[in-house]
Formats: C-alpha cells, sequence, structure tokens
C-alpha cells in the first residue's frame, strides 16, 4: 500500500520538481532565507515613505521629488558600479551594502520616532539609499550564477533561469505582505516604527551573506582601465542588437510605467477615499499578480519564449494602467492592480532572464549595472514625470497618459522580435538550449530543459 502511494505522488512530485532546483545550491537556500525575511522590512519602508511623505507635504509633486532622490543616483552611478562589481569580490560588496542600507532604515526611523523629520532629511536619506542601490542591484543580479555554481566556482546556467524566478517570489511574497503589514503597524503606531522594523531586518540578510561558501573567482584580474572597461562594456550592449532591444523597451517602461506606484497615496485617499489600509491593498494587489507571475517563471523548463513573455507583459501592464486610471471601484482597481503587477514582474524577470543568459560572465557587472539603469535609473525621471502630470491634470489620468506610452513600446518591440530571434538561435544552440538548429526560439515545447 505505501508502495503504491509512492508510486502515484512521486509523477506529480517529478512534474513540478523543476520549480525549486536552484534550492539544491546551498548558497542559494541561504540567500532565499535571509531574503524573505529582510525584504518584508524593505517593502514596509516603501509604503511608509510613501505615505509619510503625503502626510507632512500633501504634494504629490513631492512625491515625485522623493522618488526621483532615491533613484537618480542610481542611474548617475550605475555604470561605474558594474564596472567596479566585474572587479571586486561580490559576496564581500553585498554584505556592505547591506549593512549601510540597514543603519540608512534605522537613521530615518529615529527621526520619524523622535517626530522631527522633515521633508528635507526624507529627501537626503532617499539619495542615501539610492546611492547604496547604485552598486547593490548590479553587484545582487551579477552574484546569482555564482550562487547557483557547483563547489568548484563553475556555473551551472540551467539553475540561472529558476534562481532568478524564485529570487522575485520571494521579492514579490514580500510585496504580498509588506504593505499589508505596514498598514496595520501606520495604522496603529506610525510609520517609524515601519522603519526600524526594516532596518533590523538587513541582520538577516548579511548573516546568510557572510554563512556562504563561495568559491575563488576564475576571473581574471582586469588590467585595462575602468574608463576602458566602462567603455567595452557599453559598446557591447550597444552592438549587440537583443540586449539593446530588451533594455530599449524596459528603460522606456521603467520611464512611463513603474512611477505609478509614487501615485498610490493619492488613489488610496482621493480617488477611491480611503486610508493606510487602502494604500496597502492596492500595493498588495500589486504583489499578489507580482507573485503569480514570478512562479509561473519558476515553473518554466526553459528559457525559449520567454522574448514572446516580455512582449505580452509589456501589453498587460500599459492596459491595466489605462484601466486602473479610469476605474473608481476598490474592487475592480484591487483587480486592475493584479493585472499590472503581474505584467511589471513578468517582463522584469524574463528580461532578467534572458540578458543573464546571454551575457558572458567577464562582462556580467557591466551589463547588470545598464539593467539596473533601465529599471531604477529610469525611474527618478518617470516619478518627476508622474508627479507634474498628476500635479497638472489629476493622478487618474497620469497613469492613462503613461500606459499609452507603454502600449507604444510594446508595438515597437513587436517589430524587432524576429531580429533579434535570428541573432539568439546561433547563441541558443551553442548553449544547448535548442537541440536541433530547426527548433523554434518562440515556443518552449513541454519536457525541453
Amino acid at each position: 500500500m505505501v508502495k503504491q502511494k509512492e508510486q502515484n505522488s512521486s509523477p506529480l512530485s517529478s512534474r513540478y520538481s523543476h520549480a525549486w532546483r536552484a534550492l539544491r545550491h546551498r548558497n542559494f537556500r541561504l540567500y532565499f532565507t535571509g531574503q524573505s525575511i529582510s525584504l518584508i522590512g524593505t517593502w514596509m519602508t516603501r509604503v511608509a515613505t510613501s505615505w509619510l511623505v503625503y502626510r507632512l507635504t500633501g504634494s504629490a509633486l513631492l512625491l515625485g521629488v522623493v522618488g526621483f532622490a532615491g533613484q537618480i543616483p542610481t542611474f548617475l552611478l550605475a555604470p561605474f558600479a558594474g564596472v567596479l562589481v566585474d572587479r571586486l569580490n561580490r559576496r564581500n560588496l553585498l554584505v556592505w551594502t547591506q549593512v549601510l542600507a540597514g543603519l540608512q532604515s534605522l537613521a530615518i526611523a529615529g527621526l520619524t520616532l523622535a517626530k522631527v523629520i522633515t521633508i528635507h532629511e526624507i529627501i537626503a536619506l532617499s539619495a542615501f539609499q539610492g546611492l547604496i542601490n547604485a552598486f547593490d542591484m548590479p553587484g545582487r543580479q551579477s552574484f546569482l550564477i555564482q550562487m547557483v555554481s557547483d563547489d568548484t566556482g563553475k556555473p551551472e546556467k540551467q539553475d540561472l533561469s529558476n534562481a532568478i524566478a524564485l529570487n522575485s517570489s520571494i521579492v514579490n511574497m514580500a510585496r504580498l505582505v509588506g504593505p499589508a503589514l505596514a498598514g496595520l503597524v501606520i495604522a496603529a503606531v506610525g510609520e517609524g516604527y515601519c522603519f526600524a522594523i526594516d532596518g533590523v531586518s538587513y541582520i538577516a540578510v548579511v548573516v546568510s551573506l557572510l554563512m556562504m561558501r563561495v568559491p575563488p573567482s576564475t576571473l581574471k584580474r582586469a588590467t585595462s582601465s575602468m574608463l576602458e572597461q566602462l567603455r567595452e562594456g557599453w559598446s557591447y550592449v550597444v552592438n549587440f542588437r537583443p540586449i539593446r532591444t530588451i533594455l530599449t523597451l524596459f528603460a522606456l517602461l521603467s520611464l512611463m510605467g513603474m512611477p505609478f506606484i509614487v501615485l498610490m497615496p493619492i488613489f488610496a485617499s482621493q480617488v477611491l477615499h480611503g486610508d493606510p489600509h487602502t494604500l496597502g491593498y492596492l500595493t498588495g494587489a500589486s504583489g499578489v499578480g507580482a507573485l503569480i507571475s514570478a512562479l509561473s517563471l519558476a515553473l518554466r523548463k526553459s528559457v525559449r519564449g520567454l522574448t514572446t513573455m516580455i512582449q505580452i507583459a509589456a501589453i498587460m501592464f500599459g492596459s491595466g494602467l489605462i484601466l486602473f486610471g479610469l476605474s473608481r471601484h476598490l474592487a475592480l482597481s484591487l483587480f486592475l492592480m493584479l493585472v499590472v503587477g503581474f505584467g511589471m514582474m513578468q517582463g522584469l524577470a524574463a528580461s532578467n532572464t534572458v540578458i543573464q543568459t546571454l551575457a558572458p560572465e567577464d562582462k556580467r557587472g557591466r551589463v547588470m549595472s545598464y539593467y539596473t539603469m533601465a529599471f531604477v535609473g529610469m525611474t527618478p525621471f518617470g516619478s518627476l514625470l508622474a508627479g507634474a502630470l498628476a500635479h497638472r491634470f489629476g493622478a487618474p489620468h497620469a497613469v492613462m497618459i503613461t500606459g499609452a506610452f507603454c502600449l507604444v513600446g510594446a508595438a515597437w518591440y513587436t517589430t524587432q522580435l524576429r531580429s533579434i530571434r535570428a541573432v539568439m538561435r546561433p547563441i541558443y544552440i551553442e548553449m544547448g538550449i535548442l537541440k536541433d538548429p530547426s527548433e523554434p526560439v518562440l515556443e518552449e515545447q513541454a519536457g525541453t530543459s
């Protein structure tokens, strides 16, 4: 009887075992655990910061200014950070960025709890966090490949896409829990305790990084200057059509679409006539959609078909924003936030996976720094634009305008698909992703590994 049960359950478990295959690596398990704790605090801080700024100022424009201050350092410094990521020990770099980020959260917590916080201090501390992120994000993305390497340090690239998907899953699980928890904490005791919880949560990720056993890097020590390496990375990104096309679309979506987040306090309080709980629900609904997206990517066995998913995600993202701007009902707005979150994360994780699959190891840090620029670096300009549009036309019209631009970007990307697939085909064949030259890059066939 026991054997029969095992036989019956085995096909089901083996069918989905690939969904968490990256967790067989000890380093990634440690990272997964530490990040799962720390990211809840991060999302609490994001919601608390927006609510604090709006409570202190009541200004949509200043919401955009704070978003700009927190992200413009990434735009300015990410390319230089990418060069350093390719030169330095990535694990040690991440330990320092996490320690500094924890201190930043504790600083804003202390000022808020003492009731002496001003908009100027929020802007300054947001800019400091942006400076940290300029180094943290390309370092974190580049370090993923080392966390799924074998004991000799050889990367197991077949597990990379799964690691990216699982990383996205914990980001969005935290995005689901963090904002809802933030809404409760803000309503009960104020924003300061959200910042304090975030500061303490960084201990988990620092400990997980220190516990990792990372083999020495096999990369040769750079002999060229930082400027030469910077030029080399830029030349590679600009001249390699698949990465250039994906990053261009992603930069547009980040500029026009991503800043909808800074307008959420206005939708929660003025459009939907709610309170901090409403803000938590809206952000949480977006997190549910993003989590569903990340889990769907974790279930994939191959990177094949992800270029099409990027196209679909951009269409969903833009359409969801336009309809969200039209909605005046909480239930409908929550559903549309789910759609927006799904499209946003599908495009984010799929783009990350394709770029990291194609990028050579000796340029990975620099390539991911431009990914960081496209993802985070364009958002500050979008935050200012969204704040200005909301100030002039109102928040609903602002997200409708930006959503329309996202659809234009999706249409342009569609015209580029055939040419980038032609470039990617021989690379996928060399990597073994395509077993037969006649296989299409477009679709992922059942059973492909």
